[in-house]
């Protein structure tokens, strides 16, 4: 197998976190390039940081050249905006769906992105509808391999307190047996290791993955 070069945005979060680590381990990919506003001081061989402004088009697309899959797991709150929504989706909008444009006019073959559950450009929640757009337009893009998954609530050891996602584990978790499949709570590196096992595998084409095939793809052996 060939080795690969990935580029990981929002490899802070609690899904980009567990993504670095597993591609650091995989010998699937021997360059991981991490595109971010700021150093995070990642000292790995394979792992190269490249630091810009995302609203720098030109800085932004030359960072996605010569990447072979792009992993974007970005995503901002509410409280982080200060319930500024246009700020909300420069994060949440304008970056993946750049990315994706960048991906593809770079000549990437394959685009993995987080999205929500729920994610539909016609839902008259801010979030969904917003994830749903962003979706919409990633797929706009001829990228030959589309991976978007579909989470629910993530479980993980996050960097920060989040009171109603901590509340909404707490009350879930337990009761995970009576939720609809789509809707169960699920690990963020589960996540991270279905993202990196679909990349590896013989997928073509647009693919939605929900918990269940988040499951499933996480079990698959690398």
């Amino acid at each position: 197998m060939a080795q690969k070069t990935a580029t990981i945005i929002g490899a802070t979060g609690l899904i980009g976190s567990h993504l670095l680590q597993q591609l650091q381990v995989s010998d699937a990919f021997n360059t991981i390039k991490v595109i971010g506003r700021r150093t995070a001081g990642y000292k790995n061989p394979k792992t190269e940081e490249l630091i810009i402004d995302f609203e720098d088009e030109a800085a932004f697309k030359e960072a996605i050249r010569g990447s072979d899959v792009v992993f974007c797991a970005v995503g901002t709150t509410n409280k982080k905006v200060s319930g500024n929504k246009t700020a909300y989706r420069k994060v949440d909008f304008d970056i993946p769906v750049n990315a994706a444009r960048f991906a593809a006019e770079k000549g990437c073959n394959t685009f993995a992105v987080v999205s929500a559950v729920g994610a539909d450009s016609n839902s008259k929640n801010f979030y969904t509808r917003l994830k749903g757009e962003m979706e919409d337009a990633i797929q706009q893009q001829n990228i030959p391999t589309l991976l978007i998954f579909r989470p629910s609530l993530l479980l993980g050891k996050r960097n920060e307190t989040r009171i109603g996602e901590s509340l909404g584990k707490w009350i879930m978790k337990p009761l995970s047996f009576l939720i609809p499949a789509r809707m169960k709570p699920i690990e963020a590196e589960d996540v991270a290791q279905a993202m990196v096992h679909a990349t590896n595998s013989d997928l073509n084409g647009n693919h939605i993955f929900h918990y269940p095939e988040i499951k499933n793809y996480a079990k698959l052996q690398p």
